[in-house]
């Protein structure tokens, strides 16, 4: 989910791109550079994931004007790259729709927001509470981590998207179609979950090395 026509007050825009911006600059104080620089095969891998998902953003199903629903593979790139590359290519994405002419370059700061931060939040927070708390499981890293989390992740999209529109839309009837758009929530989460899990599941088994947040020792190689 991302706006593309601007119906938020500009104080909103406004703080959701503090925000962002804030987030972002975190990211890129992790340095993560460094590893593309030190490891070839990552920056393929990186790079072509970044493609892909700017080429995926341009198949969009646009309910009214101002909002737009599709794929977001952020908790995919969460559990591939870690955080800081994941925001990245989100931010790539995003400045295509803007460049594409396809969203307003002032919703820049809330379209990261509701697609970037908050989905690598809620993941980052499952892999964490998996990864301390819970027995090393294959099963239970894939199904908590990406067909949970990514299905949590969209639901916080959503959720977040709705709150926005409810605290400062300008226009008084996308109040009412963002109450209507939270009954179709339930029925955009199994979409973004099950291809998630599904190509996570394969390169657990063909590549776990390219997971990042996957450690095969722990997982697969126990005795």
């Amino acid at each position: 989910m991302s706006f593309s026509a601007l119906i938020l007050a500009p104080w909103l825009l406004l703080a959701c791109g503090a925000v962002s911006l804030a987030t972002l600059l975190l990211a890129l104080a992790q340095r993560p550079w460094r590893a593309l620089l030190d490891d070839r095969g990552l920056q393929h891998r990186w790079l072509a994931a970044t493609l892909i998902v700017v080429l995926l953003w341009q198949l969009r199903a646009q309910s009214v004007e101002w909002l737009t629903l599709h794929l977001m593979l952020t908790a995919l790139l969460t559990l591939l790259f870690k955080a800081p590359l994941a925001l990245l290519t989100n931010l790539a994405a995003n400045l295509a729709l803007v460049a594409l002419g396809k969203a307003e370059w002032q919703l820049l700061g809330v379209n990261v927001l509701l697609t970037g931060v908050i989905p690598v939040t809620i993941v980052v927070s499952v892999w964490r509470l998996v990864d301390r708390y819970l027995p090393d499981n294959l099963m239970v890293f894939l199904f908590l981590c990406g067909f949970f989390g990514a299905a949590l992740a969209t639901l916080g999209t959503g959720l977040a998207g709705v709150a926005l529109i409810m605290l400062g839309a300008t226009d008084p009837e996308a109040i009412h179609l963002a109450r209507e758009y939270m009954l179709f929530l339930p029925l955009l989460m199994p979409s973004e979950a099950f291809l998630t899990g599904m190509l996570l599941s394969c390169l657990m088994v063909y590549h776990p090395s390219w997971v990042a947040t996957f450690d095969r020792h722990r997982y697969i190689d126990t005795k």
